[in-house]
Order: structure tokens, then C-alpha cells, then sequence
């Protein structure tokens, strides 16, 4: 990467409909390099990339007898995290990213809508504008245990470690990146609908917009930072 390009800022996409959505409004001065392993597509050296955001998708972090191109995700995260390169994983990415760090990823209490996380510290420059705390969208039904050295940025009445930060790397189960338009497009996908229906009933699930637009300008304003932190520390790199 020569001085006069922007740094490259990798987007891992297991599922069309789990993008990073918000996330790259914070992202503007950074070349954004989307890559769907899933679908074939290699991970990049990591000498190519300044940073990395891994999305979620539906599968188990263990699924690599089904889903091969995991266990290279983890090995590539493994391998990031241990260079210091900034790394963001949400949901499933975050589940890959405990992983790679040697956590145990299991089955925990299925959480599917808007809920509460306690923030375990304000000074931390991705959550902190989340702390004390905040009511979140929750999309999950596998957990992690706190990898090794790790710290503990968030949790929640049914899951223990919600987020945690290891070195450069931040690991967060919750969607911060979650609004009004995110929820109604998840809602028009078969397989989102039928989790929200299975986990909140009919009238639980058709309530969801109506909860993130209510709460929409304040998560907003309080994830907001933390993209634009995430960015700079990827820019700085």
C-alpha cells in the first residue's frame, strides 16, 4: 500500500442480507473491499488490508465441515489479531473472532429483538457511547466464553460476554449497527422472518420496526462514534 492510496478497510459477507450497513458511514475516507468466502471468494493477504469488519450470517462458527471456507476465516482472524490489525466482528463475527482467539462458541438463550446490554466501560472507543447501557438488537442463538486475556465490554441477562476486546480486535454478539431500515429489510427475508417469528410470534415480530424506529435517533447517535472510532484506528494503521 503506497502513501497516496487510501487503506483498505475488508468487509467479510456470509449472507446477502447481513452487510455492514451503518458501519460504513464512518468509513468514507477508507477503500472498502468486500469479500463473500462463503460464496468462493479468497480472503486477501493480510498486508493488503489496514482493517477488517466480519458480519454475521446464520451458520454455527464450527460449521466447517459444511461451510470449509470458515475454518480459513478463523485462521485469518487468528493470524490478524496477533499483527494488531483492527478488527471489528458482529454476530457470527463475532462468534469467529472468539474462536479464532480459542473461545468456546456454543449453543446459549436464542436472543431475537430489541433487549438491554449493560456496557462494562464508558472509555472504551467502540461501546463506550453505549455505557451504562442500552437496548440493543439482538439476532443470536450461539454464544462465546471470553477468550483468554481478553476484556469484557458488555452483557446481558441471557448472555454473559455480549462484546469483548482483545488487543485491536473487538468481538460484539449485539447489531450496534441495527436501524429502522435494517430490521424492515431483515423482515423481508424468508429466513429472517421465520426466526422472528419462532423466537417473538406473529405480533412480537411485525413489532420490530416499530421498536428500532423509536429507538433509531439515540442508537444512532451513540453508535455513530464508535464507527467513526473504529475507522480512524483502521486509518491510522
Amino acid at each position: 500500500m503506497t502513501l497516496d492510496e487510501h487503506p483498505t478497510l475488508l468487509v467479510v459477507q456470509h449472507v446477502p442480507w447481513e452487510g455492514p450497513h451503518r458501519i460504513l458511514d464512518a468509513c468514507r475516507d477508507l477503500r472498502v473491499k468486500v469479500v463473500k468466502p462463503l460464496a468462493g471468494q479468497a480472503l486477501p493477504p493480510h498486508d493488503e488490508v489496514a482493517g477488517a469488519v466480519i458480519m454475521g450470517g446464520p451458520m454455527n462458527a464450527d460449521e466447517v465441515e459444511r461451510f470449509p471456507a470458515l475454518t480459513a476465516e478463523r485462521e485469518w482472524l487468528s493470524a490478524a489479531v496477533a499483527r494488531g490489525t483492527p478488527v471489528l466482528g458482529v454476530c457470527l463475527g463475532a462468534q469467529l473472532l472468539a474462536r479464532a482467539l480459542g473461545a468456546e462458541v456454543r449453543p446459549g438463550k436464542r436472543e431475537v429483538g430489541f433487549a438491554p446490554v449493560e456496557i462494562a466501560t464508558a472509555d472504551d472507543p467502540l461501546l463506550g457511547g453505549l455505557a451504562p447501557g442500552a437496548e440493543v438488537l439482538h439476532w443470536h442463538g450461539d454464544c462465546f466464553d471470553l477468550p483468554d486475556g481478553a476484556e469484557r465490554l458488555a452483557s446481558s441477562d441471557r448472555t454473559a460476554c455480549q462484546a469483548f476486546r482483545a488487543g485491536n480486535a473487538w468481538g460484539v454478539l449485539f447489531h450496534p449497527e441495527a436501524d429502522f431500515a435494517l430490521v424492515e429489510a431483515w423482515l423481508e427475508e424468508p429466513t429472517m422472518i421465520s426466526e422472528a417469528r419462532a423466537a417473538l410470534g406473529d405480533d412480537g415480530a411485525h413489532a420490530l420496526p416499530e421498536r428500532a424506529a423509536e429507538l433509531e435517533a439515540a442508537l444512532v447517535e451513540r453508535t455513530a462514534p464508535g464507527f467513526e472510532a473504529f475507522a480512524e484506528i483502521v486509518a491510522a494503521g
